[in-house]
């Protein structure tokens, strides 16, 4: 890789380490945001992936093996994401790709990974030709056997291998990154994924911010605010802020 583009990606990982622990939205958009214009890239989304737990239903057909997207970001909203496919699935060649490998590190494209007839089907077109996008890549980052980060960009042009050796070194080795970000949204700690309100809830309180304060900011009662944040304890397995912040750390919960 060139050295001037491996300095650009190391003062990124700098810029990044920087962010607070209730900053994790804006870190994730500085991410974005480097890649934007680069290589054509028109659009960058972020999707945490869980896998469903042995209790909970599948359906007979499903496509994703069990997998499911918990959390989503995207760049450009104007761009029409191509996330929304994930929401109800049909089958075709470009879902087998992120399902390979699992559990393993790993990055794809699609004008590596699939046959050229797949740009002339429906589906591409449909969620992909229509709007500009003529190729993309995608970095799966795995927390542990059920949960992973995911990043795609979505480029005007058929991306090359400098490129994919770009987006790859530099989300390889930000670990901490890829589980602050999961964590925000209460993914591989948590028993379950927060909702919208306790994600917001979540942010203010990494920020030491008593719960009088966020129930006045968000606009909630102190009394609903409050139960928001025992079920936000409750879902990491913690009894206090302190044993909250011990999870941002990379530690054992200190009250669990």
């Amino acid at each position: 890789m060139d050295p001037a583009d491996t300095e650009a990606i190391h003062s990124l990982w700098d810029e990044l380490s920087d962010f607070a622990p209730d900053q994790s939205e804006a870190a994730t958009r500085r991410l974005m945001t480097f890649w934007a214009g680069r290589d054509g890239i028109l659009n960058a989304t972020w999707a945490g992936a869980v896998r469903l737990t042995s209790g909970e239903r599948a359906g007979s057909e499903d496509v994703m093996r069990r997998w499911r997207v918990a959390a989503v970001r995207s760049l450009q909203s104007h761009i029409p994401p191509p996330h929304r496919i994930w929401d109800q699935p049909e089958s075709d060649p470009s879902f087998d790709i992120p399902l390979r490998d699992l559990g393993r590190f790993r990055s794809y494209s699609f004008r590596r990974e699939l046959p050229e007839p797949w740009f002339d089907s429906p589906f591409y077109h449909r969620h992909y030709g229509d709007h500009g996008i003529q190729d993309a890549v995608f970095v799966a980052f795995p927390l542990n056997q059920d949960c992973e980060s995911h990043f795609g960009f979505y480029a005007d042009r058929s991306l090359s291998d400098a490129a994919i050796a770009r987006f790859t070194y530099a989300l390889r080795g930000i670990k901490w990154f890829h589980r602050h970000l999961m964590l925000s949204h209460g993914l591989t700690m948590a028993s379950s994924p927060l909702t919208p309100t306790e994600h917001r809830v979540l942010r203010l309180l990494l920020t030491g911010a008593p719960e009088k304060r966020i129930a006045d900011q968000l606009g909630l009662a102190v009394s609903t605010t409050h139960q928001h944040v025992v079920a936000i304890f409750r879902k990491f397995g913690v009894r206090s802020r302190a044993g909250l912040m011990s999870l941002w750390l990379n530690q054992a919960p200190r009250d669990a």
